[in-house]
């Protein structure tokens, strides 16, 4: 790792401005800032990212706001005085790369569209990620993860049959579409590499959302039509399920007549492959839960940890089924070292998760400190903008920052 360690990041020397809130542009630009970005992070003056507000807090910073903003400058304007649009304007001209979040419509009323910008930096980079995209029939509409999971179709496909439609228990929608915003920026940069001209990337989180679903799409286009809801189970294969064990529920997961093998073998009864119900998938299928009623006869009487270690060894994929911090707790994520330890100058010792791509080639660990409200407001109109100090304060005393 020597080499690795000590080679540039990817993006090192490249600037990005996260006029962002809340969770997808905030987590796009923040994986910019993991492979080297230097973001500075635009926020409304005496009240910053809503998520500054987002409880639990440590030392008064919000834990969640210091994961999503790990890394970044922040930098006070008000955008709504001409004054700080000017400012907005000056440091476009020198960003590689512009992530915002706003409503469609939103910038082009605060004059800082991508048609308005483009002209002052043709190189420029501008992501916009919203709900719908930046056109067609529901473009106008606000939205948050679970409007996008209600009408994406995910929702539709979790739960349990007999049970709602229910969300998947974390922002998805929102993490994926800055996942998808953080790739578009990539691409983008290589293509300005080839043509010099930067350009507007388009990330609707609905879009996002709805490109997960390849299972669900496979029926739909293969002609089945919509999944419904199957629990734990899966669509197309079995058993693949969670199970009920002697101290909590396991999962295991069988895709094919041999793993189901090896699974009859471990379960001491080898000759379940020769049942008429159990010979292929498709009859697996069918015969769901005569197949649970065999397994957790087994699973029932064995402890979670029992039944993982001997479906192991016999390399069956299995599981148990961990809350985050249980997983966080595992011997092999402390040594994959999801989690890094920064010193917050408010919260003090504080753990962030950058994120979890590994590469042999490019030098790990970063600046991972959140900022707080304004932190860097004086250093950026001073370094960027060649503002003194007088200048400053009395944007100040405007409250234009």
């Amino acid at each position: 790792m020597t080499e690795a360690t000590q080679a540039l990041r990817p993006l090192d020397g490249i600037k990005v401005l996260d006029l962002a809130r809340v969770l997808a542009g905030p987590l796009c630009s923040a994986m910019l800032g993991d492979l080297g970005a230097t973001v500075t992070k635009i926020e409304i003056p005496d009240h910053g990212d809503d998520s500054r507000a987002f409880s639990p807090h440590v030392g008064g910073e919000s834990s969640y706001f210091m994961l999503v903003n790990r890394g970044k400058k922040s930098v006070t304007l008000d955008l709504k005085s001409d004054e700080g649009r000017e400012l907005l304007l000056g440091l476009i001209k020198q960003a590689d790369i512009l992530v915002e979040n706003f409503r469609p419509g939103v910038t082009a009323r605060l004059g800082i569209d991508y048609e308005a910008v483009k002209a002052l930096n043709p190189r420029l980079i501008y992501v916009s990620i919203s709900g719908f995209g930046q056109d067609g029939p529901l473009a106008h509409r606000a939205a948050y993860d679970h409007v996008v999971q209600a009408m994406g179709g995910i929702m539709s496909v979790t739960g349990w049959p007999d049970g709602p439609p229910t969300r998947i228990g974390d922002a998805i929608g929102d993490v994926v579409a800055g996942i998808y915003g953080s790739w578009g920026a990539l691409a983008a940069l290589l293509q300005r590499d080839r043509t010099g001209k930067g350009q507007h990337v388009d990330v609707a989180m609905l879009d996002s959302i709805m490109s997960l679903q390849m299972v669900s799409l496979s029926q739909i286009t293969g002609g089945k039509g919509a999944p419904g809801r199957v629990g734990n189970a899966h669509p197309i294969s079995a058993p693949m399920d969670s199970y009920q064990a002697s101290d909590g529920y396991v999962v295991i997961a069988v895709a094919n007549d041999a793993l189901f093998a090896r699974l009859a073998r471990a379960l001491g009864n080898p000759g379940l492959t020769d049942d008429p119900r159990f010979k292929t998938d498709p009859d697996r299928l069918r015969h769901q839960e005569e197949l649970r009623s065999v397994i957790e006869s087994w699973t029932r009487t064995r402890s979670t940890e029992e039944v993982t270690q001997l479906l192991d060894e016999a390399g069956v994929p299995a599981a148990p089924i961990y809350d985050l911090a249980q997983a966080l707790a595992t011997p092999h994520a402390q040594h994959r070292q999801l989690l890094h330890t920064v010193q917050h100058r408010n919260a003090g010792a504080f753990q962030v998760m950058p994120q979890p791509v590994r590469f042999s080639g490019i030098a790990s660990g970063g600046d991972y400190v959140a900022p707080t409200l304004g932190q860097h407001t004086d250093a950026v109109l001073s370094g960027e903008l060649g503002l003194d100090g007088p200048d400053i304060e009395s944007l100040r005393l405007r409250g234009v920052i």
